[in-house]
């Protein structure tokens, strides 16, 4: 029965929670619009543990959301969940971000979840999940267009998730997709999968571990100024 520290930065949603078993002790997020991890994230860590009226020595695990998501989200996160791991001597955790999106719908029999993270574009990070949470399809970074998850979509009604899901309304139009507005991942729906990798032992090299990015950092060409 494990207390665990559970910690959500791949995208804008700032979010901690600290969990027992599959249940949310405390819990700490926020959502502005804008990146606020360098701010926020400490401090909502230190904040709710102190709500679960714990000491940071009492969590016997730091579980961290591996992405895919913003690169420096992930960095942020990751960081500050193998300070706590080698500062505590705590074991490392990792979920993955879409997986923890489709528990925040309900399925029926057959019905699918397409968790979708904003990329560049019209291009997602995506990935496919039946009705038991099972991910029938590889996580990958596509380019949506008319026509895609035409095939998931001719088998039954499809549900879409995520802030990659807006922008592809106008390009998926199937009479079974449906959009579920305001779905972002968080430190609450990490609570059960942590909880269940935590009981097998499905622990992280700390030293090796490393966000799943998907795709390579890009950076912005620097802006040229002219007197």
């Amino acid at each position: 029965m494990g207390i665990i520290l559970n910690i959500e930065t791949a995208t804008k949603n700032c979010s901690v929670s600290i969990s027992k078993e599959n249940d949310i002790i405390a819990m700490r997020e926020l959502n502005e619009g804008k990146f606020s991890h360098a701010e926020k994230l400490h401090s909502f860590i230190l904040e709710t543990v102190k709500e679960a009226g714990l000491r940071m020595q009492d969590v016997d695990a730091i579980a961290i959301s591996k992405g895919p998501g913003s690169y420096t989200g992930l960095r942020i996160g990751v960081s500050a969940a193998k300070g706590l791991c080698y500062a505590l001597d705590k074991p490392l955790i990792s979920v993955s971000t879409l997986e923890s999106m489709t528990h925040q719908v309900s399925l029926k029999k057959g019905e699918l979840v397409v968790p979708m993270l904003d990329a560049r574009r019209m291009e997602v990070y995506s990935a496919v999940f039946d009705h038991q949470y099972l991910q029938i399809r590889a996580t990958q970074a596509e380019i949506i267009e008319d026509g895609s998850f035409g095939e998931e979509l001719e088998r039954g009604i499809v549900y879409f998730v995520g802030d990659g899901a807006e922008k592809c309304k106008t390009h998926i139009t199937h009479k079974n997709a449906i959009f579920i507005d305001d779905v972002y991942p968080s430190a609450k729906e990490m609570a059960g999968l942590s909880a269940d990798k935590f009981k097998k032992g499905a622990f992280e090299d700390v030293a090796y571990f490393e966000p799943f990015y998907l795709k390579d950092f890009v950076a912005g060409k620097p802006k040229k100024y002219f007197q």
